[in-house]
Formats: structure tokens, sequence, C-alpha cells
């Protein structure tokens, strides 16, 4: 019975929060964007979108901090809920929870509006949409201005963060620096899963498709019905 209230409880805390929070997440990725791409809009300027950044990465943290209370699993819920907890360090991952707003939204309907492979690759392009413009703005940030660098230009990153989520990877643009790297790893890791998610919701949904041909088939040679023109 504990272990049911304490689902409950952090249930109701999702359904409030997940769309706020989604908000707060583009808001977060608006202010990086602006101290990246915007280097000269001056001090005040400057100092509202560091601010807004840490409020909202407080946010984050609060919302982290109060669904581990209410799940009432302890330590255990760092392991069970990873995604969260790589999210919390990283808040530029922040795009791939948003499977949790789509749930979020979903309760509030009474079925949902897209089929099963159409929500997997509509998710699967959403996040890496939002993925690589994160990852380019973070590479752009670490690699401008770096000795040998191809990243000159906030267009260059983005061609990178395109190139590698796609795994194409064609080498004419990449990152020199340490961090640089780091990130273009998370990308890559990111795109074979994302890319891996779409590929297999298409597979899966041209071989319900071609079942179902197969079926319609055999139903009619069942029944002695013959194509018009035979």
């Amino acid at each position: 019975m504990h272990v049911r209230n304490a689902s409950d409880r952090l249930l109701r805390w999702e359904r409030r929060t997940d769309l706020p929070l989604l908000a707060g997440s583009l808001l977060f990725l608006a202010c990086y964007a602006v101290r990246v791409l915007l280097p000269g809009i001056g001090p005040f300027w400057r100092g509202v979108t560091l601010g807004l950044t840490l409020l909202i990465w407080a946010l984050f943290l609060l919302d982290y901090v109060v669904r581990l209370l209410l799940s009432g699993e302890g330590p255990r819920f760092v392991r069970t809920h990873w995604l969260d907890t790589v999210v919390l360090v990283l808040p530029l991952l922040r795009p791939l929870r948003i499977v949790n707003t789509y749930m979020a939204v979903r309760r509030r309907r009474a079925r949902p509006r897209l089929s099963l492979y159409g929500r997997v690759m509509a998710y699967a392009g959403l996040a890496a949409c939002l993925l690589g413009f994160a990852a380019a703005l973070a590479v752009y940030e670490q690699e401008r201005g770096a000795p040998g660098t191809t990243v000159r230009t906030f267009g260059d990153a983005v061609w990178w963060a395109c190139s590698t989520i796609t795994t194409v990877g064609y080498g004419d643009v990449t990152p020199v620096t340490p961090l640089g790297r780091v990130y273009g790893v998370c990308l890559m890791a990111c795109g074979l899963a994302l890319l891996g998610a779409v590929t297999g919701a298409f597979s899966s949904w041209l071989i319900q498709v071609f079942a179902q041909e197969d079926r319609a088939d055999r139903d009619e040679g069942a029944n002695g019905e013959r194509p018009p023109g035979s």
C-alpha cells in the first residue's frame, strides 16, 4: 500500500510539472543560445540570461529531489531513473525527456493522436532536432577561436551536428578541443539510438502493412473471390 501511495503521489507531481518543465527546458536552451550566439549583448543582458539559466537549472534540481522523495525508492531512484540523472548533470540533453511530456499530454486525452510507429518517429525526429541544435551550440562555444579549429561559424557547427547525429561523419568539420570531442561522442551515441528507433519503427510498420495485405489475399482466396479481369 505504501508503494502504491508513493507511486500515486509521484504521478500527480509529474502531471503538474511536466509541461511547465518543458517550457523551462525551451527557455533554458534559448538563454544558452543567446549567450553563445550573441557574445556582445552587454553585461546586463548576459547577467539576465545567466541568472535565468541558473534559476531554471535550480528548478530542474528541485524537481529531481522532489521526485526522488516521492518515489520512496531512496538511492535506487538514481539507478532506475538514470536518464533523469544524466539530464540533470547535462541539461542540454533534456530534449531526451520529451517523451515524458508526451505522456503527460496523453493522460489529458482519451487516446493518443498518433499510432505507435508515428509516435516513435515523431519523438525521435523532434529529439534529434533539439539535440542537434544544443550540440551545435555547445561545440561552437568550445571551438570558436581554438587553434586549428574548423568550426569557425555557427553554420559550421550545425553542419557538424547534422553529419554527426546521422552517423555520416564527412570529416570536413571536426572538433579539436577535448570538451568539443566529448560532446561529439555524446551526440554520436544519441544519434545511433534515435536512428535505430526510427529505423526499427519504420521496418515494423512495413512488416505490418505487408502482413495485412497477405491476410487480405488469403481471405479473398478462402472466399473464392478473384481479382477483377482474371
